[in-house]
């Protein structure tokens, strides 16, 4: 309870909470600055050596290979299933006609 007395103290009690917070927040953005710092200058560093990043591009190299085995089975599996669905068409209308005559 507030004392009606003292009508400073909510304030100060207040004051002294916004300051913690507006504390607690630059700390923070310090912090969110310096990880961007660090981000900037290890692009620079990546974009300026003229090999890059060996490992990344070996890793990009891997990847495009895998996306290309993945897409060859990929389309195997669609031929596949087209194969499939062709032979299930033909036995319904075998049957059908089985049915009709």
């Amino acid at each position: 309870m507030s004392d009606p007395a003292r009508p400073e103290a909510p304030a100060a009690s207040a004051f002294a909470e916004l300051e913690l917070l507006v504390r607690n927040l630059g700390e923070e953005l310090a912090t969110f600055r310096k990880r961007a710092h660090q981000a900037e200058s290890r692009l620079k560093t990546l974009g300026s050596s003229p090999a890059g990043d060996a490992s990344a591009e070996e890793r990009m190299a891997e990847l495009e290979a895998e996306n290309a085995r993945l897409r060859g089975r990929l389309d195997e599996a669609a031929t596949r299933t087209r194969s499939t669905l062709e032979r299930v068409r033909f036995l319904r209308q075998q049957h059908a006609l089985g049915s009709d005559a």
